[in-house]
Order: C-alpha cells, then sequence, then structure tokens
C-alpha cells in the first residue's frame, strides 16, 4: 500500500538530553520524508546539545557527551531541517505529546518561526494505542512481524515508525489513507500549544489549562489582567506556548 498524499510528510524521531520539552535537547534527529509520487529520502543528523547528557539518557540512546562533542549544534542544523520539513506534515511515534513540541521548541530557539498551520500531524502511537494498546517495539512485532534491532536509534525508530503506519493501514479498513483524517484520529485534545497549557472550549475559543486562571479563556484574561501575559512571557513557559499566546494577545489587539 502506499500513503494517499496532498503533500509530502515527515516521519520523524528525536533522541534528546532527557523528557523536559522546555529544557531539554536533541542529541539526534532521523527524519523520512515521503512525496505524493511515492520518492523517498531521508537524512539523520547527529547533534551537539551545548548541555551534558545525562548518564541515564546515554544509557536509553547510546549516544555520548563524546560522541557528539565535535557534532554541529541544533542552531546550526537549523535551516537543513526546517528546509526539510517545511512543506510536510509530520508524523512519529508519541509525536504528538513530544517529538513535535520539543522540536518547536529548538526550532524556535534557533530563530526558525516554525508552527502547525497549514500541516497536520499523524501520531502512530495513538492509533496502536487506540487499537491495541502496546510500545513501538510489540507494534513493529505486531504489525509487521519482525523485532525492532537497534531500538533507540532515531534513525531506525523512524523507519519503524514509517513501516507501523503502512501497516495498520492495510489491518485496518476503518482507518482512512488520508492525513488530515488520520491526524483527526490521532489527536487527543484540541490544544492551542503543543504543552497543552491553552486550549479551545466548546465555543472554539482559546481557554487556560492551568494555573488561577484554569478554564478561563486567554482573551478575556489578557483584556482583565495586562500583567498576566508578561509574567507568561518572562517566566520558564514553552517558547511555542509564549508565541501562541502573544498571537492571541495580537488579534484580540486588532479585533477592537
Amino acid at each position: 500500500m502506499e500513503l494517499k498524499l496532498n503533500k509530502p510528510i515527515c516521519f520523524f524521531d528525536l533522541e534528546t538530553t532527557g523528557i523536559d520539552i522546555g529544557k531539554d535537547r536533541i542529541v539526534e534527529i532521523s527524519v523520512f520524508k515521503v512525496f505524493p509520487n511515492g520518492n523517498k529520502e531521508s537524512k539523520t543528523w547527529l547533534v551537539n546539545p551545548t548541555i551534558p547528557i545525562p548518564p541515564q539518557s546515554s544509557a536509553i540512546h547510546g549516544i555520548s557527551n563524546e560522541k557528539v562533542a565535535n557534532e554541529p549544534t541544533f542552531k546550526e542544523l537549523a535551516a537543513q531541517v526546517y528546509n526539510m520539513i517545511k512543506d510536510s506534515d509530520l508524523a512519529g511515534f508519541n509525536s504528538d505529546r513530544f517529538d513535535i513540541p520539543l522540536l518547536a521548541e529548538e526550532l524556535l530557539r534557533a530563530g526558525v518561526d516554525f508552527d502547525m498551520k497549514n500541516r497536520v500531524s499523524v501520531d502512530v502511537q495513538t492509533i496502536f494505542h487506540k487499537m491495541e494498546e502496546r510500545t513501538l517495539s510489540a507494534a513493529l512485532k505486531f504489525y509487521c512481524g519482525k523485532g525492532l534491532e537497534n531500538a533507540h536509534s532515531a534513525e531506525a525508530d523512524t523507519m519503524a515508525t514509517y513501516e507501523i503506519l503502512m501497516a495498520q493501514l492495510d489491518r485496518y479498513p476503518e482507518l482512512e489513507n488520508d492525513m488530515k483524517s488520520l491526524s483527526e484520529f490521532t489527536t487527543r485534545k484540541k490544544i492551542a500549544d503543543f504543552a497543552g497549557m491553552i486550549a479551545f472550549d466548546a465555543d472554539n475559543e482559546e481557554i487556560f489549562t492551568f494555573g488561577k486562571h484554569k478554564g478561563a479563556k486567554v482573551g478575556t484574561v489578557l483584556e482583565k489582567e495586562p500583567g498576566y501575559y508578561s509574567w507568561i512571557q518572562n517566566a520558564d513557559f514553552p517558547l511555542y506556548t509564549k508565541k501562541v499566546l502573544t498571537a492571541i494577545k495580537l488579534r484580540k489587539l486588532n479585533t477592537k
């Protein structure tokens, strides 16, 4: 089976210094790009994270501080990575909750104005969890009948994710071979930012999901308490959350 694509889709995976989206850094990124005409290309980069890789993280993915000491930083690679994904939808395994948010932070930190406008994301893990409730290795065994060699290598995990989605489409006729439909199927909840700090209510208006204004409309809070915006911008929040908040503020100002 071939994927039915209206635009390219990039399957990707990150190996990182840890799991804190706002603070941790990429040490390896692999991108596998599939084009509507069936052509494919892939690229894997080792990345110097500019911060120490904790031993517990190295124990998982096998990438040590010494291994990446002479590799380029993400800031040096950002343009290459962005050029590969800029025209594409995105797919990964647990990508909606981890890989895409962390990649967005790295790109914004590098000065690349990344967002998800005009693209969708497909989280293959969500399809798997909704259908079978397993892990990546078990998913590859279940759907493709083979073991995952070199697990926690970004390239191996990326290719496994692509193969699993292809097998899922073969196995489940109720899944539509369309990236928008798959994106809707794999979206757990409708959020405005990757971290889930700003969501949408029943009226499709942004609301805060945390703190003293939890459940309140963002626009109303910014109007009544302008200092709350400044506090978030100066506090330790994800850069993408700050970007979304700024966009909401500017939109409100332009509608007055």
